[in-house]
């Protein structure tokens, strides 16, 4: 006959111990997830854009998942959303460098001709008002000579403009393969579908419970909104400022049109376009006409930055004006074009919180 052995009493420590071991088990995981993002560094800023790129097309995602012929499909549908992600970039892209290079053989011939004889001073200059005499001045000892000679461009000697060339070419081809790396992360995110949303929902609840999930809600959100509202006011943007073009009689007025709208999707940068537009229609002697335009522009970029692109933002955020206004520039300073999102993201965590806190 056996005999069971006398049960033997729990260990004093035993609950100080547990503690020990889930605090180091706490360590070893962010450790390990820290060590995990060193890793990967590289690579980060790729899978950000895919992440930002995802949380704007899920409800399309899901919206397609949902029809008859294509659900269960989930691969299929990442491919079509991956390429359709693919054209959008890079179309508009290979139609401008097309355009330009249409135009390179009479760039080649100007820039041969501002190196032999300088640039003629346009005659709207003698017209102005005030400070004529020492534009003028410049201008003959600068611009009006064969650009050889010029003192602006001794410091464009051969080796600054290989060195140039050279910066340009690696961040082009960082630019690619930054490109290429987050269209695969695009599609296997797609790909994953919602057996991705839903472990990512479930791990914030499990981790910091239902806040957790909810927080993760509205960081979504601001993200959703925060690229709705980019894109949306920057084309509108793009098409006012483009008829803009059309009337003053700007030419590739299309083109630019697109460039503005690509401008105008970063907070502030519209300006650059119209007002180089503007300075050439007051070069070519149309002084109105360059007038209106940088005016007219101004004018759409105060009102859709300072009213309709907080207004989209917030909405879908409920953040006030100033913190989406905050959050995107300080976004943009911190983290670069991938803090425009996450800039709106941290302010809506940073709301949420304040509001549990005061509840």
């Amino acid at each position: 006959m056996v005999t069971r052995p006398p049960a033997t009493s729990p260990e004093p420590d035993q609950p100080q111990r547990q503690k020990i071991q889930q605090a180091a088990t706490v360590a070893l995981y962010a450790a390990l997830m820290l060590l995990a993002l060193w890793v990967i560094r590289d690579f980060l800023a790729a899978v950000a854009w895919a992440v930002v790129i995802a949380i704007a097309l899920w409800p399309v995602l899901r919206k397609v998942e949902s029809r008859g012929l294509l659900r269960g499909r989930t691969t299929l549908i990442a491919v079509f959303l991956t390429l359709a992600i693919a054209l959008l970039i890079v179309l508009p892209v290979a139609l401008g460098i097309g355009q330009a290079s249409h135009e390179a053989h009479d760039l080649l011939e100007l820039f041969k001709s501002v190196q032999e004889n300088g640039i003629a001073m346009p005659d709207v200059v003698h017209r102005l008002p005030f400070g004529s005499q020492q534009i003028t001045d410049w201008w003959q000892a600068n611009l009006g000579q064969p650009l050889r000679q010029s003192p602006a461009m001794k410091s464009l000697h051969g080796a600054a403009v290989v060195t140039l060339g050279r910066h340009f070419g690696a961040r082009a081809v960082h630019g690619l393969a930054v490109f290429g790396f987050m269209l695969v992360t695009v599609f296997v995110i797609f790909q994953a579908g919602s057996r991705l949303s839903g472990s990512l929902f479930k791990g914030a609840e499990r981790t910091f419970g239902s806040n957790g999930a909810r927080l993760l809600e509205r960081m979504v959100a601001a993200v959703r909104g925060t690229v709705a509202g980019l894109v949306v006011v920057g084309i509108g943007e793009g098409v006012l400022l483009g008829f803009a073009y059309l009337v003053t009689g700007v030419p590739h007025a299309a083109l630019l049109a697109f460039v503005t709208a690509v401008a105008a999707m970063l907070p502030f940068c519209a300006p650059i376009a119209f007002c180089g537009a503007a300075l050439w229609l007051f070069a070519q002697g149309s002084a109105g006409w360059a007038i209106g335009l940088a005016v007219f522009g101004f004018v759409i970029v105060f009102i859709a930055e300072h009213f309709v692109r907080p207004v989209i933002i917030g909405n879908s955020t409920r953040l006030p004006f100033l913190l989406v206004l905050f959050g995107i520039l300080g976004g943009a300073e911190t983290f670069g074009l991938i803090g425009l999102f996450i800039g709106p993201a941290l302010m809506t965590v940073l709301m949420v919180m304040w509001k549990d806190w005061v509840r």
